[in-house]
C-alpha cells in the first residue's frame, strides 16, 4: 500500500509518516523546496516536490497511490485570507487533483483540529453531532476545509479526525508553557478552571491510521483524545512534579493577557512571521471548555489511548532536554 502524505515536515505528520513506515505502507510525501527535512532525513520514503497551489504536482504526486492522507495544514497564519489559502484553498486543490486525476483510492483522510468545531458550554464533552461553532479564524477556516471534504463524499471514501490539543516530542506549541512550569509558575487565568481535552502524540498517530484503515469510517467525523480532560493547572503540576519541583500561583488578569497579545501581533507584523500568540488565539483561551469526546472513535475503530498524562508529559520532557529544547 502506498500513502500519498501532505505536511510530512511537521509535528504530527513527522510521527505519522514513521508509523506509516513500521506498518509496512510506502510513503510519499509532498515536500517544498522550502522545507525543513530534519524530521524525515533517516526515514525511508520518497520526496515529492511540489505545492498544494501546483495541481499538476498533486497529480504526479498521488499516482499509484492508495491512501491519501492531508496533513498539510497550518495552526499559525498572519491573516484571515492566509489561513483560507492554506487551510480551505489548499484542501479543496488536493481533493479537485484526485478527482481530475482519475485515480482510485482507499481513503482521503484530511486531519483537521477541534478548533473546527469550537469550544464547549460545560463539562459536558463535545461530540460530532454537535453544530460546529469555531471562534477564530483558524477554526473557521480548517472548517471550510471539513466542508469542502464532505462535498465530495458521494465520489470519494473521505475522512475526517478531530484532534483536539495534540503534545509530544518535537512539538514547539506548547514548548513555551513546558518552561514556564519549569520556572515553578502555575499560570491562574481567573476564577474558573480551564478544562482541555488532549492527547500524546503517539497516540494520535495510532488512531489516524486506525481512521484510514477502517471500513467504518467513510463520511465520518472522529474526535481522537484521551478520554480524561485535564485543567491548565493539573498540567503546570504534571510538568512540575517530573522537576521535583512546587508551583506558585501567578494570576494573569485580562487586562496583561490582552497587551501581550497586542505586543506579540506587533512582533508579528515586524518579522512578518506568525507568532504562537494573539488576540485570536486570545479569544479561543478564554473559553473555559476545550473538551471532547472519543466515544464514536472507541465505537466504531476500537481507538483508545493508552498514554497517560504523566507518561506523556515526563517523555516529552525527556526529549526536550535530549535536544537542549528544555
Amino acid at each position: 500500500m502506498r500513502v500519498f502524505l501532505t505536511g510530512a515536515a511537521g509535528f504530527i505528520g513527522s510521527f505519522l509518516a514513521e508509523a506509516l513506515l513500521v506498518k509496512g505502507y510506502e510513503v510519499r510525501t509532498l515536500v517544498r523546496t522550502s522545507s525543513s527535512l530534519r524530521w524525515l532525513a533517516d526515514l525511508n520514503i520518497e520526496c515529492h516536490y511540489g505545492s498544494l497551489w501546483d495541481k499538476n504536482s498533486l497529480i504526479n504526486g498521488i499516482k499509484d497511490t492508495d491512501l491519501i492522507i492531508h496533513a498539510g495544514t497550518a495552526a499559525k497564519a498572519n491573516s484571515e485570507q492566509e489561513f483560507n489559502k492554506i487551510n480551505y484553498k489548499g484542501t479543496r486543490n488536493l481533493l479537485e487533483a484526485v478527482l481530475e486525476s482519475g485515480q482510485k483510492i482507499n481513503r482521503f483522510l484530511f486531519i483537521s483540529t477541534q478548533a473546527a468545531a469550537g469550544p464547549g458550554q460545560s463539562l459536558q464533552p463535545v461530540d460530532e453531532y454537535d453544530s460546529p461553532n469555531p471562534i477564530s479564524n483558524y477554526g473557521k477556516s480548517m472548517l471550510e476545509a471539513e466542508l469542502a471534504v464532505l462535498k465530495h463524499k458521494q465520489q470519494l471514501p473521505v475522512t475526517i479526525v478531530r484532534p483536539p490539543l495534540v503534545y509530544g516530542p518535537r512539538d514547539t506549541g506548547l514548548l513555551p508553557f513546558f518552561k514556564t512550569a519549569k520556572k515553578g509558575i502555575i499560570p491562574d487565568f481567573g476564577a474558573r478552571s480551564k478544562y482541555i481535552s488532549m492527547i500524546f502524540i503517539s497516540d494520535l498517530v495510532r488512531g489516524i491510521i486506525k481512521a484510514a484503515e477502517s471500513e467504518k469510517s467513510h463520511g465520518r467525523i472522529f474526535y481522537l483524545t484521551n478520554p480524561l480532560p485535564v485543567t491548565i493547572e493539573e498540567l503546570a503540576r504534571s510538568i512540575l512534579k517530573v522537576f521535583g519541583k512546587k508551583g506558585f500561583r501567578l494570576k494573569l488578569p485580562s487586562v496583561i493577557m490582552n497587551s501581550a497579545a497586542l505586543f506579540s501581533e506587533g512582533i508579528d507584523s515586524l518579522t512578518q512571521k506568525p507568532g504562537l500568540f494573539n488576540r485570536q488565539k486570545l479569544r479561543e483561551f478564554k473559553h473555559n471548555f476545550w473538551i471532547c469526546s472519543s466515544k464514536r472513535a472507541a465505537a466504531d475503530l476500537d481507538f483508545k489511548t493508552s498514554v497517560s498524562l504523566e507518561d506523556g508529559v515526563r517523555d516529552t520532557i525527556a526529549w526536550y532536554k535530549e535536544n537542549n529544547w528544555l
